[in-house]
């Protein structure tokens, strides 16, 4: 290798000086530093991240992880012509800060004071102009141009469980997903949307002169629908839709409104209704789940009827005629969001059949002329899902109410038990009034019991429970 010593290289002619030929690179050795040339308004970026309060070197940039907490930088004593470079390292600036403080009497941008970057992904530079202005910021990104591993999301009520977060909704309001992770699997998030609960059916109602000795069909529960992403670990309800692609919701960086089903108010008394109102459906992106179908009427004459469709369908009344259970799953889904109500029977002083729970038909209400022994069907059962880090039992029907006329030698009189997971249980001849199915759980309302004489005022179904929508996802 030839080596050349001299202190001045000069033009032969002309003021242009050109080192090497086109396509080489002029390299100066380890150690050497230049002067002269001017900068360019780059730095040198030294690639070890501070991670504690430094005092920075002009001519470098610095990555600056606040991760574990917040730190200062101490800017060198400035001369015309100093830069020095900030950006944030791990995106935590807006959770822990960076400090920017001059040298002693300095001043950065006019003012003798601390500047504060708080700016998630921010990066910034500076380059000291004179001791007028001080520290002038000239470039300044605040675009987080890293990919993000996870789901960034506001909304509803938020908890943790491990590495995964839940946002809890109990009435209408917004998902709103602000960041979406940079892994695909990542955005197919697990969800629960369950709808309001049916109302049982109150007693008294479409013919009040004649002996309401019948009980009244229970409030079938809200639709339950759920989906759990490969990505949550937890352990899901039997209905989990996963396996069927249209079931499964991948988020973008978007808004989601978020529509929680009320439960179906009982009917006054009196009334002429037929059945107890249906809750109301719950509505998440694409997924909806319906209300529960109300109770059926029960009635010594042809007033009875049958209970109403729905996510569950509601109880038969109790007859005669004996009058049938409404449909679950209605509309249908895949797999199916509930279960038929259970019908009533024809016997004498009988009962009324529950309301479908989402993990099991409604019972049927039963009866016999002697001695006149009789019982309100069970609501159906629910289903239990840890979507929220622990078991909850959801969509319980509404028991059915049982009626009897007291006569002497009567035999026990039984309202039908609320199914688990909300479901109100029913009314029976000595407490008319069915009760009310659990808020947020979508738990169906019991059907009102029958007694001889009628007592006004007294014998009102239960109202249906209030639905719920839980979301989660992977967010560490």
């Amino acid at each position: 290798m030839s080596k050349l010593e001299v202190n001045t290289i000069e033009p032969q002619c002309g003021t242009t000086l050109t080192l090497g030929a086109s396509g080489d690179t002029i390299t100066l050795a380890s150690g050497a530093s230049q002067s002269g040339f001017g900068r360019t308004g780059t730095v040198n970026w030294d690639t070890t991240p501070k991670t504690a309060t430094f005092t920075a070197v002009s001519g470098d940039g610095f990555f600056c992880n606040t991760t574990s907490s917040a730190f200062t930088c101490n800017l060198p004593a400035g001369s015309a012509g100093a830069i020095v470079s900030l950006a944030d390292y791990a995106g935590t600036w807006d959770s822990n800060n960076l400090t920017v403080s001059p040298n002693g009497s300095q001043k950065i941008g006019g003012q003798n004071a601390d500047v504060i970057l708080s700016t998630e992904g921010q990066s910034v530079t500076f380059v000291y102009v004179d001791d007028t202005q001080g520290w002038l910021n000239v470039q300044d990104s605040t675009s987080n141009e890293r990919g993000n591993a996870f789901i960034t999301a506001t909304g509803g009520t938020i908890t943790t469980d491990g590495n995964d977060k839940i946002h809890t909704f109990t009435g209408p309001g917004t998902f709103q997903v602000t960041k979406v992770a940079c892994c695909a699997a990542n955005n197919l998030i697990s969800y629960v949307v369950i709808a309001g609960g049916g109302s049982g059916m109150s007693k008294n109602s479409r013919n009040p002169t004649v002996n309401e000795r019948y009980g009244n069909g229970g409030g079938g529960a809200g639709g339950f629908r759920e989906v759990k992403s490969p990505s949550t670990p937890y352990t899901a309800s039997p209905l989990d839709g996963y396996p069927s692609a249209p079931n499964r919701v991948t988020v973008t960086a978007t808004s989601y409104p978020i529509t929680v089903g009320a439960g179906g108010t009982a009917v006054p008394i009196p009334s002429t209704d037929s059945s107890g109102p249906n809750g109301t459906n719950s509505v998440f992106s694409t997924i909806t789940a319906a209300g529960g179908g109300g109770g059926g009427y029960g009635s010594p004459s042809t007033y009875s009827t049958a209970g109403d469709p729905g996510g569950n369908g509601g109880g038969g009344g109790a007859g005669p005629p004996s009058e049938a259970g409404g449909n679950g799953n209605t509309p249908p889904t895949t797999p199916a969001q509930g279960q038929n109500g259970g019908p009533g029977t024809s016997t004498a002083d009988t009962g009324a059949g529950g309301g479908g729970g989402a993990g099991a038909v409604g019972g049927t209400g039963t009866g016999q002329p002697s001695p006149r022994a009789s019982a309100g069907g069970p609501g159906g059962a629910g289903v239990t899902t840890n979507i929220t880090g622990s078991p909850v039992t959801y969509s319980g029907g509404g028991g059915g109410g049982v009626g009897y006329g007291g006569e002497p030698g009567a035999g026990a009189a039984t309202q039908g038990a609320g199914g688990s997971g909300g479901g109100g249980a029913g009314g029976k001849p000595t407490a008319d009034a069915g009760t009310n199915g659990t808020d947020n759980t979508g738990g169906g309302g019991g059907g009102a019991g029958g007694s001889n004489p009628c007592v006004a005022n007294n014998g009102s179904g239960g109202n249906g429970g209030s639905g719920i929508v839980i979301i989660r996802y992977k967010f560490q």
